[in-house]
C-alpha cells in the first residue's frame, strides 16, 4: 500500500480544491503507470503548513519572500 505525503503552503496561496483533486489523481495515476500499484489501496495525504512554519536555507520561507 503506497502512502504519499505532499506538504504545501497553507493560507492565501493554498491549493484549490479542484488542484488537490487533480493531486491525489496523477499522483495515484503515476504510481500505477511507473510502479504497477493498485490505485485502490494508494492513499495520498496533503497536508497544509501556515507558511511560517516553512524555511529554506536557514531563513522563514515569509521572509524570503518580502526580500524579493
Amino acid at each position: 500500500m503506497p502512502y504519499v505525503n505532499i506538504k504545501v503552503t497553507g493560507g492565501s496561496e493554498a491549493p484549490t480544491t479542484e488542484q488537490k483533486s487533480a493531486l491525489i489523481q496523477g499522483v495515484t495515476e503515476l504510481l500505477q503507470r511507473v510502479l504497477n500499484k493498485n490505485p485502490e489501496t494508494t492513499v495520498v495525504v496533503i497536508d497544509e503548513i501556515p507558511m511560517e512554519n516553512w524555511g529554506i536555507g536557514g531563513k522563514a520561507v515569509i521572509e524570503r519572500r518580502k526580500q524579493k
